[in-house]
């Protein structure tokens, strides 16, 4: 872990990242490809210590209150976080500017923060984002070593459900030949109706690879699943896009539980509803004065 003074902190798009790299050791992490210009080794975490300082300036000079996001390309709720607090002291921040959120994470360390994502979805909007890949615990642990199981962020999200804190889940990657399954679809899906998730994001049943992903998810492979990598290589060759063989009838299972169970399954919708800052609060102030 290393320290930096970053120079700004909110993108155009109105997102954060607090943190540079990570410590969850999923094998298939598109964030390690070389695209993204690592200069430090991705477990080495970049830590952007002038995070909330940045990010209180550039709140008190928007004209217009938003959805601020944070976790698209590293999660907010790291290990280091336990210490760090980084996360903490920016949602307190978003609280008391009265902007909405919506975070993105694998770790049930969201739970650390609830009151607050109550205090700020009272005032206008918080959503949590859950990542899902894979029902089988035993299998989780290999794909996903490092953090909180499908089985504890499950539990997360029935508290967060509870809490009145709206969720949207990401059933992605599925990987070939690994998790591409239907009793792994149907198994996260139960989660997610049992949760009564808003919606859940998949843009299709694979993965995506290109260098420096590839390279690391690979070596996994043949760690964990031996002859698994010849399979990928005579299958997909060098491809970004690697659709499971099984897709077609995934992606049937998956639309017609969410219909089913007026789960949001449409990408773009989910997205809007992300993005969507709540007018309600205005309209109250207005009937409070």
């Amino acid at each position: 872990m290393h320290f930096v003074d970053a120079k700004g902190i909110l993108s155009s798009n109105n997102d954060i990242n607090i943190y540079r790299g990570c410590t969850h050791g999923c094998i298939y992490c598109d964030s390690r490809s070389t695209c993204y210009g690592f200069t430090h080794e991705f477990e080495d975490i970049e830590v952007k210590r002038n995070a909330p300082e940045l990010l209180e300036k550039a709140l008190r000079s928007k004209r217009k209150k938003c959805m601020i996001g944070t976790g698209a390309m590293c999660d907010p709720y790291l290990h280091a976080e336990e210490k760090l607090r980084l996360t903490r002291r920016c949602l307190e921040l978003i609280n008391q500017y009265e902007y909405g959120v919506t975070v993105r994470t694998k770790s049930t360390r969201v739970l650390r923060d609830l009151e607050l994502f109550q205090s700020i979805h009272h005032k206008t909007k918080a959503v949590v984002q859950m990542t899902m890949t894979t029902y089988d615990e035993e299998l989780c642990k290999i794909i996903e070593p490092n953090v909180s199981t499908t089985r504890e962020r499950f539990n997360a999200l029935m508290q967060l459900k509870k809490a009145g804190i709206p969720t949207i889940v990401w059933l992605t990657p599925i990987l070939p030949f690994i998790n591409d399954t239907e009793e792994n679809i149907r198994g996260i899906l139960d989660y997610c109706i049992e949760a009564e998730v808003k919606g859940i994001i998949c843009f299709e049943m694979g993965v995506t690879l290109r260098e420096g992903d590839r390279e690391y998810f690979y070596k996994a492979l043949d760690k964990h699943f031996p002859g698994v990598k010849n399979q990928y290589i005579k299958t997909y060759g060098n491809a970004y896009e690697l659709p499971s063989p099984e897709s077609e009838t995934l992606w049937k299972i998956f639309q017609k539980t969410c219909k089913e169970n007026g789960i949001m399954y449409r990408a773009e919708e989910c997205f809007q509803y992300l993005h969507e800052f709540p007018e309600k609060y205005e309209q109250m102030s207005m009937f409070d004065i």
